[in-house]
């Protein structure tokens, strides 16, 4: 990639910051606030976040900056993966975010954009984008996290609705989502990935429980979701039926590229902050590894660059570096967090009464989710294997066997 501006993408530079200048405040320090009070236990902190995640997103779909590499029929400015990056360059240095918001436009606006009927387009993707409505992504089970394709929740036609029954997992915001997109087992006579359709949820609907996880940091951002004899309209069928994992393949896809570009809060600036309080600066050793932290962070924002440059021009030979990036993120995160802690000594085992009300301590425990959100580690390396350097796949007895014929956990 060329990291010059040229003299189109220079002057869309400064409109983006005259923008941002007129509409938001520098960033004065971490984000702690946008990354915990979106999953925060107190009703209050959690509600005051949506509220400004709204109302962010509200003004980017007014003013015109929503939605800038979205074709303009569909709400956006239609421009390119260069200027959804300066955008994002400069987005960072202010205390602006759309938050939990920005994971449903990555995920359901190109599913549904590439994969949804014309009425679902009109009807969905612009209160997606404005931050009107937000969604959640019901994939994961109990039995099918990393072998998705593997999932029990079930959906049978009757008449003009499909009934579902199942659960669902690791749901993040779903207690908070307007909306849903669901991949169900419609055919349980065919091999795992040919039985499955995909479909629109409205959260409100009878026959849905949202159950919150609380995680180790005392959070709930993950959710447990059961159907019990849900009906969802045939009309909110998205592709066809049993063409489901088609269609959940683009919003896997996107996902790696996505969760890798989480965890501005944690950057090198904040950790050398953090340093530079304790007095730890002069320590060769320490030294060493804020070098490196800082040039991880250089090399995953220029992997950043690159893959959403690829997901965004459908470059698909391109888009499997998402895989390199999604394990290259949760090894620089879980190294920079863990040095923030151990900078801190025997005060690193606190955790709400550590210095800034246990930010780092929240941020090493957050680790672990980034592991598995998205694929884990060991996933992406078998996609890499398979799909880019042409290494034969995982052997798997179940592949062509019907799913009801194969064990599962």
């Amino acid at each position: 990639m060329d990291f010059q501006d040229s003299p189109e993408l220079a002057s869309f530079r400064e409109e983006v910051r005259a923008f941002l200048s007129a509409n938001a405040e520098l960033r004065s320090g971490d984000d702690r606030d946008w990354s915990r009070n979106g999953a925060a236990s107190d009703p209050a902190l959690a509600e005051d976040y949506r509220r400004r995640c709204h109302a962010w997103q509200k003004l980017l779909f007014d003013s015109g900056w929503a939605g800038l590499t979205w074709p303009t029929q569909f709400g956006g400015r239609g421009l390119g993966a260069a200027q959804q990056i300066v955008f994002g360059q400069e987005l960072a240095k202010y205390d602006a975010t759309s938050g939990f918001l920005t994971a449903a436009q990555a995920l359901v606006g190109p599913t549904l954009m590439q994969h949804g009927s014309p009425e679902q387009q009109q009807r969905y993707l612009a209160p997606l984008l404005s931050g009107e409505e937000s969604w959640c992504q019901l994939f994961s089970e109990p039995g099918a996290g990393s072998d998705l394709a593997a999932l029990a929740t079930k959906a049978v036609l009757d008449g003009d609705h499909w009934v579902v029954n199942g659960q669902k997992v690791w749901t993040s915001s779903a207690q908070h989502a307007d909306f849903g997109i669901l991949i169900a087992r419609t055919d349980p006579d065919v091999p795992k990935h040919e039985g499955l359709t995909f479909f629109i949820v409205d959260m409100r609907s009878a026959g849905i429980e949202v159950r919150p996880l609380i995680q180790a940091q005392g959070v709930a951002h993950f959710n447990e979701v059961f159907f019990s004899d849900l009906h969802i309209p045939v009309t909110n069928l998205v592709g066809e039926v049993g063409d489901g994992w088609k269609v959940a393949r683009t919003t896997l896809r996107s996902e790696s590229s996505m969760i890798s570009g989480a965890g501005q809060a944690t950057n090198y600036a904040a950790v050398l902050s953090t340093a530079r309080r304790l007095g730890r600066t002069d320590d060769p050793v320490l030294r060493q590894e804020l070098a490196k932290v800082w040039t991880n962070e250089q090399v995953l924002k220029w992997m950043s660059w690159r893959t959403q440059t690829a997901v965004m021009t459908g470059r698909r030979e391109l888009a499997l570096h998402g895989s390199l990036l999604k394990n290259f993120f949760t090894r620089s995160l879980a190294h920079r967090v863990n040095l923030a802690v151990e900078l801190q000594g025997p005060e690193g085992m606190l955790f709400q009464d550590a210095e800034g009300e246990g930010f780092w301590q929240y941020q090493c425990l957050n680790q672990f989710a980034s592991r598995i959100g998205g694929g884990t580690e060991e996933v992406h390396r078998n996609n890499l294997g398979e799909q880019a350097l042409g290494l034969p796949r995982e052997p798997a007895v179940d592949r062509d066997l019907p799913w009801n014929q194969s064990k599962r956990s």
